[in-house]
């Protein structure tokens, strides 16, 4: 009787992973296909045609930038009251249905009409981020805290796997559109957002409905929760010394997320403004999401063995190399070792990151503190575009502006080596009982 409870129990957990993962193969096709594939692609040839190649980045960069605005602004609130009323998962319903709806509406914006695009991403990107945040928080009721590197691992490999699937299919209609009934190209790029659109709402309905609701305090109404969140969201703040090591890590992932972040957003922009061929930076995206999904399951495992820290310090090394022989490159082949190479480390870097401020914070407080890891991410995405714009502007070089995130890189390294790793504390003491 015990043995089947606890396989019933083993199974149970084992759905609820898969179905938490599955989220991350839901939203990825809107990372993949419309933040770094088609979006950037569309904004320069078919909304803001006939402008300045260095004014477009700019305004890529402003969108992104504006969205990033109001994550900081609400989500640390909002994760304290997820907290305290149990509304993860309300949350990130809400977020994501306004991200889908967003994204819905990009197939109906006319040709020229940049503001508007531009306006239409940021709510949709506002959409997905915020539901990042709280998708990130389930994490620490779904998995052992021992798993936490595999598990979010899986779930930014399924990402990878979902968003290249969808990606892939949408760059064959693209480089087909006759065979698929398309009048061309650009009709293909607007189908591809209604696709997208279905792709998230569709694959987020399995942790709607197997992921459970983490314990929270209790309801009061929705003043008394407001006004809990407001309380909680303040000794959080005035006690933040007490985190000290939660604060020195979000310093840190602040400063080299930012380059991630920025190099995911501005890549294709940076290629089309280099002269290479639609396609090849098309081929160049899909390579990066085939190489990442083995390689971020890699990276569990490399965290494990290595060390979720080291882990990540390999990857940021790998980011450095990287901006390092993107600011000379000429040829098409370039950049695609290049995506190559940040197709081995860019799920890694992400998913190792969010394990290893799993174990950092209070399980609590999960929503909350998971809140101010997703505002420092947007936060990070407001200072690297717009200093990869700025930098292009005042220097008329696209070159050197994706340069300037070499400081962001170096920062969060620097900084993260100073935190302390809550695995080498737990590895030291379970090897001082064994000599004991």
């Amino acid at each position: 009787m015990a043995a089947d409870k606890r396989q019933n129990t083993l199974e149970s957990n084992k759905r609820e992973i898969l179905a938490w993962a599955c989220y991350d193969w839901a939203n990825s096709a809107y990372a993949t296909v419309v933040m770094a594939g088609f979006f950037p692609i569309f904004f320069r040839e078919y909304w803001s045609a006939g402008q300045a190649s260095t004014d477009i980045t700019l305004h890529l960069g402003m969108s992104n930038s504006i969205a990033s605005v109001f994550v900081i602004a609400a989500l640390p609130l909002l994760g304290a009251v997820a907290d305290v009323a149990g509304w993860r998962k309300r949350l990130l319903l809400t977020f994501a249905t306004f991200g889908i709806v967003a994204t819905f509406c990009m197939f109906w914006i006319a040709p020229g009409a940049w503001l508007l695009a531009a306006g239409v991403y940021a709510l949709a990107t506002i959409g997905f981020a915020g539901a990042n945040a709280f998708y990130d928080s389930l994490l620490i009721g779904v998995a052992p805290r021992h798993r936490y590197d595999t598990v979010s691992a899986l779930g930014f490999a399924l990402g990878y796997l979902g968003g290249g699937l969808l990606f892939a299919l949408c760059v064959v209609m693209y480089s087909f559109p006759d065979a698929f009934g398309f009048e061309g190209g650009a009709q293909v790029v607007r189908v591809s957002f209604l696709l997208t659109a279905s792709w998230w709402c569709l694959f987020s309905l399995p942790l709607m409905m197997f992921v459970r609701e983490p314990p929270h305090a209790g309801r009061a109404g929705a003043k008394g929760t407001l006004r809990a969140g407001f309380r909680r969201l303040a000794a959080t703040l005035k006690n933040i010394r007490e985190l000290h090591m939660v604060a020195l890590f979000l310093v840190a992932y602040w400063c080299y997320i930012d380059g991630v972040d920025t190099v995911v957003l501005l890549a294709v922009d940076y290629g089309k403004a280099l002269g290479f061929e639609t396609g090849d930076l098309i081929l160049a995206l899909l390579l990066v999401q085939f190489v990442g999904f083995p390689a971020t399951i890699a990276f569990g495992f490399l965290g494990q063995k290595l060390g979720t820290k080291t882990g990540i310090l390999i990857a940021v090394g790998v980011y450095i190399l990287v901006l390092c022989w993107g600011a000379t490159i000429n040829a098409a082949w370039e950049f695609y070792v290049l995506a190559a190479s940040i197709g081995l480390v860019q799920g890694g870097i992400q998913s190792l990151s969010r394990a290893f401020y799993a174990r950092l914070i209070p399980p609590e407080k999960a929503a909350e503190l998971f809140g101010f890891y997703n505002m420092l991410g947007k936060f990070a995405a407001i200072v690297g575009p717009v200093m990869v714009g700025w930098t292009g502007v005042l220097t008329g070089s696209h070159r050197l502006g994706i340069l300037s995130l070499l400081v962001l890189f170096i920062a969060g390294a620097i900084v993260l080596m100073f935190v302390k790793d809550p695995e080498a504390s737990t590895h030291a003491a379970a090897d001082g009982a064994t000599t004991d």
